[in-house]
């Protein structure tokens, strides 16, 4: 029997939880990777900050509920998961989140 892979997701320090108020979005970089982070009533939530349309900055956008609107043409992804309710079946990349302290953390695996 093979021996168990042990894998290391390595997280990275984004921001302090006050620095994205309720309801809003804020595009950061990590990595060279261009991410929008979201607060949802004190839970975060991670996407690629690159709409599929043309290239907006998602973390830029208004934020309704869970749904986050383009600000360049529009288009409308859920927070949570990434669909676009816009289009369906296009989906934004999401990434892991985790909450330290008053840490906020994403992983990029």
């Amino acid at each position: 029997m093979p021996d168990k892979i042990k894998v290391q997701i390595k997280e990275h320090f984004v921001a302090f939880k006050k620095d994205i108020p309720n309801g809003e979005g804020r595009p950061l970089e990590v990595e060279g990777v261009s991410i929008a982070l979201f607060n949802l009533d004190g839970k975060f939530f991670a996407l690629s900050n690159t709409c599929l349309h043309e290239g907006g900055p998602i973390g830029e956008g208004s934020v309704d509920d869970s749904t986050v609107t383009c600000p360049w043409h529009g288009w409308q992804y859920d927070v949570k998961s990434g669909n676009c309710l816009t289009f369906e079946g296009l989906k934004l990349k999401s990434y892991k989140t985790k909450v330290v302290g008053e840490k906020v953390f994403v992983s990029l695996d």
